[in-house]
């Protein structure tokens, strides 16, 4: 099968592991490379062999050789170039957040046409173990689920040398801080594990910037939160309970477990030496529990995952594992988290 002609916007860091995947996959041959510092663009050319490059998105959409683009750039400027990826006929693979709210995510989904877009927030459930539990779940072996609950605290831990990133705890340009960063992976993890079968529709919140004293782990004026907590009711009656903290003057911790009518599942979604619990009920006789995966998993099956399933979508026609229309559900529950913390009560998602 005719490999995917990829055009990387975006020299940073993901933009790095991208590339890193891309050069041992069958399915994508990266020809191009833009970014707006030409030192950056020229380094990843020379470390990967990409012969052509340019100075912006548009040079390089403008591009008759580019089947597809990567999007690795701020989160700010994801939806107008993702608009002109759509407008220039290309397929679009967005880094997570996708977007700044929900109307540039209604905006790229009706520019989308017959394109293929995938969403880089289904990383961790390209591993096999997200597998697994997602076919036990639509298997019933959980019954009708009542609680999905993830807690994961980030200990605070020696200030960071120099100045932190400008963006990340930013809400001009990155949207917000820890919910956009890393729930956009709890909440796909979570919601795509359950077939997109939760329906999220009332939200209570609470959101917290960095406690005082702790400015300098965060670059200047940084205005996004570290600590989100949210609970969660869903169409069905389900409640997904969630919180996320980084910075945290508590102990690191994870703590993931979704409980149905016939059982339940412990477990985690990094990488790395994974154990998952599963809790199953006998009638009569009680509660049992049994580890259904005990393997070591690797990153980078998790961020070749994203790569190789965007790259299968196009050539086969069929829908990546999380598509903008997926982002948009996630988006809509993001935007009630955060407008539920500003009003101090409950908010109603449409």
């Amino acid at each position: 099968m005719k490999s995917v002609a990829i055009g990387l916007i975006g020299c940073g860091a993901i933009g790095w592991e991208h590339l890193q995947n891309a050069v041992v996959s069958k399915r994508v041959n990266v020809v191009a490379l833009a970014d707006l510092r030409p030192e950056q663009v020229q380094k990843y050319s020379k470390e990967f062999h990409v012969e052509t490059t340019y100075p912006n998105d548009i040079e390089l959409l403008a591009d008759p050789k580019v089947e597809a683009v990567i999007l690795a750039v701020p989160t700010g400027v994801r939806a107008e170039i993702a608009l002109r990826a759509f407008a220039a006929g290309k397929h679009v693979l967005i880094e997570k957040p996708v977007a700044m709210n929900a109307a540039e995510l209604e905006q790229m989904i009706a520019a989308r046409g017959n394109l293929v877009s995938a969403c880089c927030s289904s990383r961790f459930r390209h591993l096999e173990s997200a597998n697994l539990i997602t076919s036990l779940i639509a298997e019933g072996e959980l019954g009708e689920l009542r609680t999905v609950y993830c807690r994961v605290i980030q200990s605070a831990g020696q200030a960071p040398q120099g100045i932190p990133a400008l963006w990340r705890l930013s809400k001009k340009l990155n949207g917000g801080g820890i919910l956009v960063n890393w729930g956009c992976y709890d909440l796909d993890y979570l919601l795509g594990i359950t077939g997109w079968n939760l329906k999220p529709k009332q939200v209570l919140a609470q959101t917290w910037t960095l406690p005082q004293g702790m400015e300098n782990y965060a670059a200047p004026d940084s205005d996004g939160e570290t600590h989100v907590v949210a609970a969660i009711r869903c169409e069905d009656g389900c409640m997904i309970q969630y919180e996320r903290a980084e910075v945290a003057g508590a102990s690191s911790e994870q703590a993931w477990q979704l409980i149905g009518t016939k059982g339940s599942l412990h477990l985690t979604i990094l990488p790395g030496n994974r154990s998952i619990t599963m809790d199953f009920i006998k009638p009569g006789e009680g509660v049992f529990s049994k580890t259904i995966w005990d393997e070591q998993e690797f990153w980078s099956t998790a961020h070749g995952g994203v790569l190789e399933d965007f790259a299968q979508a196009i050539q086969e026609g069929i829908e990546p594992k999380t598509t903008l229309e997926h982002a948009l559900i996630m988006q809509n529950l993001v935007d009630a988290i955060y407008k539920s913390s500003d009003l101090g009560e409950a908010v109603t998602i449409d």
